[in-house]
């Protein structure tokens, strides 16, 4: 009898590494794999090699040594363009352009795949929706939002071409604390009701927890372990165990917030 035909994990490291010009490793023998519709936080101390891992997986850097795939193609196979369009990415300071509006901040990639403009219109209200924004900011600048309000627009944009991947890199890490615990919450939902396959970079224990399905802690550029989020809380592993003692975390696991959640009805 033929075995079940097994799926290709969406984004797969094969003892991948990346260092600098000079020889400072950056990435050391990374190995994960990241199933489809999973959210993999990469945890980390600044240095770990987080964002450098992130990079790595949308070709922004090519790896020095070693493989990476994304949906089972090697990562040097895949057009760069093409790849990073099917990689949402959202950053930590949001990165929108201050002299467009909302509404082509959002819609710049369906803009520039030839979307027709109707289409792109309708997008952008689909997204802002999504996102708990109401349709009237759409003519607005960035200037002329909250903090806040310039995150969510950051996710629209990087859901305006609905990628099967999500790539985020400390994109709470700059909103004032009680706006931070709202949107992860939020986010949280959002990732539950999409389904996405999402890579989190952060430092922040508690964002980790409430976020991420998989811990992935990398230490100065290895993998220091593979977590599910009660399992970090039981490991007696003593970085994981740093960690908790950091943040304070019982061992019941961190308080997580209820927000309203984006796009949830009433």
């Amino acid at each position: 009898m033929a075995s079940p035909e097994t799926k290709d994990p969406a984004i797969a490291l094969r003892s991948t590494s990346y260092w600098l010009p000079g020889g400072t490793v950056l990435v050391d023998s990374l190995s994960l794999e990241i199933p489809a519709g999973v959210t993999l936080v990469l945890l980390g101390r600044s240095g770990s090699g987080k964002t450098t891992t992130l990079k790595l997986m949308n070709r922004l850097l090519e790896p020095t040594s070693g493989d990476l795939f994304i949906e089972g193609k090697p990562v040097r196979a895949w057009d760069p363009i093409r790849l990073r369009r099917r990689m949402g990415y959202a950053i930590q300071d949001v990165g929108l352009f201050p002299h467009y509006t909302v509404e082509r901040n959002i819609g710049l990639l369906p803009a520039v795949e030839r979307w027709p403009a109707a289409r792109i219109r309708e997008r952008v209200r689909e997204l802002l929706a999504l996102v708990g924004l109401d349709a009237s900011l759409a003519g607005r600048f960035p200037r002329e939002l909250s903090g806040g309000q310039r995150q969510r627009v950051g996710v629209a944009r990087a859901l305006a071409l609905d990628p099967p991947v999500l790539l985020m890199d400390e994109p709470f890490g700059a909103l004032d604390p009680l706006t931070r615990a709202e949107l992860q919450g939020e986010f949280a939902r959002l990732q539950k009701r999409l389904g996405k396959t999402v890579v989190l970079v952060t430092h922040d224990l508690r964002e980790a927890m409430l976020l991420g399905s998989q811990i992935a802690l990398l230490e100065a550029g290895h993998l220091a372990g593979l977590y599910l989020p009660d399992d970090f809380q039981r490991t007696r592993d003593p970085l994981a165990l740093a960690y908790r003692q950091a943040f304070s975390a019982p061992e019941g696991g961190p308080s997580q917030p209820q927000p309203r959640g984006l796009g949830d009805s009433a």
